[in-house]
């Protein structure tokens, strides 16, 4: 939940990086929350195209915060946000984005900002460790 609403929040922030975690719990609380809205629906005996209404409605609400998020997954691999419209490549397309939301960040701070997961220990290699 914490993921969510860390996501919702950063709804038009297009600048950043964001780990795997938040990306993929974002989509998962976004499939749970569509479908009890279909359940629910289910459940009031609805048949018609008023299923959609609802869904439609959350989607259109999410869409935004979802290519923000994209983007810094995106960035979270030093790669451009313009990435995201490889989905549209016939075929591959799919295939390779989704390779790219499953694959990890760079360990280090890129041109993106600080690694999300150690944004400390990032900052202490950029400074530099003396050896004694």
């Amino acid at each position: 939940m914490k993921w969510y609403i860390k996501a919702m929040k950063q709804y038009a922030d297009f600048s950043g990086r964001s780990r795997r975690k938040e990306y993929w719990m974002f989509n998962l609380f976004n499939a749970i929350i569509i479908i009890s809205i279909v359940g629910v629906i289910a459940l009031l005996g609805i048949e018609d195209y008023a299923v959609m209404i609802p869904v439609g409605l959350y989607m259109l609400a999410i869409v935004i915060p979802s290519l923000a998020l994209t983007v810094r997954r995106l960035h979270d691999q030093g790669k451009s946000g313009w990435y995201m419209f490889v989905r549209c490549i016939p075929f591959i397309g799919g295939i390779w984005f989704l390779v790219l939301m499953c694959t990890d960040g760079e360990n280090n701070a890129n041109q993106y900002g600080l690694n999300p997961k150690k944004p400390v220990d990032n900052e202490i290699n950029d400074i530099g460790i003396s050896e004694v």
